[in-house]
């Protein structure tokens, strides 16, 4: 199974960049968001691969981070989800932006996408409400890990748990704490996240 690939940008398309390795050119179909990302061709490049494996094909999808890649493998979890309609999703919003849209349940903004209607829109942002908190609370940690305590995430998380302390869903906690901190700012302490978040959720 292909996890990353590393090498020089041969070439690309609309939805797809061939990455040569070793002399090998292996084509991998990738979110608007992650091609922007490439250098020209000739550049070199790495990026992150789910590798698709079906009776008539093998197709690889590669992900310019982590966050983009875990977002794929979540959204073709929902029944009408395919990889083809979870890259057109991941090229209308950068991954912070779904994981909001998302915790919001703000169907129409996944509606940008190319192939999501109102129907796919609703079922996206049901199932994955909890799951989209779980997801990002996640990544924040992993940030963590690698530079350093921040004390504005640490504010984030511990405001997020005590509102599901109070019997708040993960993804409700999430999307009125992330609210919370655009008005107030990242520097923002936890009772006063707490308040802010509580008042999001009433309004």
């Amino acid at each position: 199974m292909i996890a990353a690939l590393a090498g020089r940008v041969d070439s690309a398309g609309a939805d797809h960049a061939v990455i040569d390795v070793n002399g090998v050119g292996y084509l991998v179909f990738a979110s608007g968001r992650t091609l922007a990302r490439l250098p020209e061709a000739g550049g070199s490049a790495k990026l992150l691969i789910e590798t698709h494996v079906r009776e008539d094909h093998i197709h690889l999808y590669g992900f310019a981070d982590a966050g983009e890649r875990d977002w794929f493998r979540l959204l073709t979890t929902v029944q009408g989800v395919g990889a083809r309609t979870a890259m057109a999703i991941l090229s209308a919003l950068a991954p912070e932006d779904l994981t909001l849209a998302v915790a919001a349940q703000d169907k129409a903004v996944l509606t940008r996408a190319d192939g999501v209607g109102p129907k796919l829109a609703t079922r996206i942002v049901t199932e994955l409400r909890d799951r989209a908190g779980n997801l990002a609370l996640g990544a924040g940690r992993e940030a963590k890990s690698r530079s350093g305590p921040a004390p504005e995430t640490r504010a984030a998380e511990q405001a997020v748990s005590a509102l599901v302390n109070l019997q708040y869903s993960q993804g409700e906690a999430f999307g009125a704490v992330n609210r919370a901190v655009q008005k107030l700012g990242a520097e923002a302490p936890v009772d006063a996240l707490i308040k802010a978040a509580l008042k999001e959720l009433a309004s």
